[in-house]
């Protein structure tokens, strides 16, 4: 196509219109490069996209002429033809359409069906010196803007500007609209469906399903000591953090629904998956990718998290069980320590599943002997150093059908029916072996605490399974630590000072579980050969608001430091509680602010992380 250029305004339409030579969209784009060059008041408006529906060229022009006159950035092109018509709809977005009303093959009610049936919703005026009045407000009637005989061209500006302004402000609000029902559905920070949208979603596609038997899974994974994050490199360096996940979530996971449901929890919806094995799989990926280093603020950041896995239909019945199942999960997986996966199980309580004690008994030693049981590593941390100096080995069994279940479910029906001997015997073993290969592994200071069940404790021979253990570990005694509960050494003072003065010349630690809720006397904890008191979590989950948890805090430490003993502050959650324990001169600390509990393979990456305070 030729084009006309003066180098300086448009030529006159008297003159573009005695030179039929040259092509009238060549023409079009002439007046085009044209308003390109208006003042820089003019090009403050956005520039308006005119589609001419017209088959005489000299009539185009003309209107072109006239709508220069407004002053405005216009861009015009001119169509003759259905077919040109549909390719220049396919083409862009119109601000406005102008038609002739009567063209040969084409028609302005044709040239509308096609606006319309395109989607757009530009106005379209009809501009003819044939339509009689009458049918010009059928036109109008059935859609048309506004009819305009070609003999009175003074009603072209007013009304041009008119279906502009009523066009933009249209416009605007469906923009406004649009905006608000994106901000309903989505985050506004990641730009991923938000909770409300993710459920509308999985409606959507469980609704539709077609064949039985499909399967969809939902991964809910909940980041791990995001608060330390943010504490680290800021709120801004966290929602930095927050949209790389989300953006290498989608990466990892191309074919599924990317959602954050929550300040550091996303969801990863599969709409066809074979088995729950594909998404622990998926899962595993989701693992792997977070592994890699993020930086922000120019640090490198290691972040895992926590995954809850659930599978629809088997485990779920609707969205909403979908999505609170998976959590349910997510919680469970928090439980067993950073990075882990646990697949949802529906929930049974523990007096229907245990019920019976030789099921019990069967379900334990069954455990036992398929390795069902694991151990999680709760960190702890020096306070002058902020590194991790040792652990607390918790138990956890993974029951085949009902999931990852805490020791609270377990552990008091164990001593009940006398299976915690073999258990704590497993526990120790473990711990106390873990522990070696963490020396060797070049983490020479490391110690570890176990916790010991007074039904164990009393049973006699447990210092000779201590003794025994260490040996077999080839572990030094000094880096085990054994825990006891306050109330329970308090059942039989004079038998069990001599217990602890045993274990004591081995070479072990002991310590003072759950200080402050047993009601000790203070003659009879001056005898007991006692190396750590740790203060009961209860404490300092009331110090911001209770007087007295903070005196109470305060004076454990201070009867601590008396008799030479060490104290850990256990179950630190907040920044605030940290404050306190710090200014209390506690030397070590424990809790969710600082590290859940760990599988074994994630205790050398957080040892390895520095300052963990």
């Amino acid at each position: 196509m030729s084009s006309v250029e003066t180098g300086e305004r448009p030529l006159p339409v008297v003159a573009l219109a005695r030179r039929p030579a040259v092509g009238i969209n060549a023409v079009l784009a002439a007046y085009n490069r044209g308003a390109s060059r208006e003042p820089a008041h003019a090009m403050a408006d956005p520039v308006h996209h005119i589609l001419l529906v017209e088959d005489s060229e000299d009539d185009a022009l003309l209107i072109c002429a006239e709508l220069r006159k407004m002053n405005r950035p216009f861009e015009f092109r001119r169509v003759d033809s259905r077919d040109d018509m549909r390719a220049a709809l396919a083409e862009r977005s119109w601000d406005l359409v102008i038609s002739d009303h009567q063209m040969p093959g084409f028609d302005s009610l044709q040239a509308f069906e096609e606006l319309r049936g395109s989607g757009q919703d530009a106005p379209i005026i009809i501009m003819s010196g044939t339509l009689p009045e009458h049918n010009g407000a059928d036109a109008m009637l059935h859609g048309a803007s506004d009819f305009i005989d070609k003999s009175n061209r003074a009603r072209l500006l007013p009304v041009v500007a008119r279906e502009l302004r009523n066009a933009g402000m249209r416009r605007a609000k469906e923009a406004v609209e649009r905006t608000l029902v994106h901000m309903t559905s989505h985050d506004t920070l990641t730009g991923l469906p938000n909770r409300l949208m993710l459920t509308r979603l999985i409606e959507h596609h469980v609704a539709s399903r077609t064949q039985p038997g499909q399967h969809s899974g939902l991964l809910v994974l909940e980041l791990d000591r995001f608060v330390r994050v943010t504490e680290s490199v800021g709120h801004a360096g966290g929602e930095d953090l927050l949209k790389q996940v989300a953006a290498r979530l989608a990466e990892t996971a191309p074919q599924s629904v990317v959602a954050r449901i929550g300040q550091d929890t996303f969801a990863l919806y599969i709409d066809e998956v074979v088995d729950g094995v594909e998404l622990r799989s998926l899962a595993e990926a989701v693992n792997a990718m977070l592994s890699r280093a993020f930086t922000v603020g120019g640090q490198a950041l290691f972040v895992h998290a926590s995954i809850g896995v659930c599978i629809y239909p088997e485990e779920a019945s609707s969205s909403a069980e979908l999505i609170a199942n998976a959590e349910h999960a997510k919680f469970d997986a928090k439980g067993v320590g950073s990075g882990a996966i646990v697949n949802y199980a529906r929930p049974a309580r523990p007096a229907d599943l245990f019920a019976d004690p030789l099921r019990l008994e069967s379900a334990l030693r069954e455990a036992l002997a398929r390795q069902e049981f694991f151990l999680v590593y709760q960190p702890l941390i020096d306070v002058a150093s902020g590194r991790m100096v040792g652990t607390e080995a918790l138990v956890r069994w993974r029951h085949p059908e009902h999931g990852v279940v805490l020791p609270i479910a377990f552990i008091p029906l164990a001593e009940e029916i006398g299976l915690i001997g073999d258990l704590g015997a497993w526990v120790l073993a473990t711990a106390c072996r873990q522990t070696r290969a963490w020396h060797e592994a070049g983490m020479t200071a490391m110690t570890v605490a176990v916790n010991v069940s007074a039904v164990q404790f009393r049973a006699g021979g447990f210092v000779a399974l201590v003794r025994k253990t260490l040996d077999e570990a080839k572990l030094d005694a000094r880096y085990l630590e054994l825990e006891l509960v306050e109330s329970e050494l308090m059942e039989d003072v004079e038998a069990t000072i001599r217990m602890l003065q045993e274990l004591k010349a081995l070479g072990v630690r002991l310590s003072i579980d759950d200080f402050g809720t047993g009601y000790s006397s203070l003659s009879y904890l001056t005898r007991l050969p006692i190396d750590v008191l740790k203060i009961d979590k209860t404490f300092l989950h009331g110090i911001a608001d209770v007087d007295q948890n903070r005196a109470i805090a305060g004076t454990i430490v201070a009867l601590a430091k008396c008799l030479q003993m060490s104290v850990v502050a256990e179950g630190v959650e907040t920044p605030a509680q940290l404050d306190f324990v710090r200014g209390l001169k506690c030397e070590r600390v424990q809790g969710y602010l600082l590290a859940r509990p760990l599988e074994a393979a994630a205790v050398a990456r957080f040892a390895t992380a520095g300052d963990n305070l």
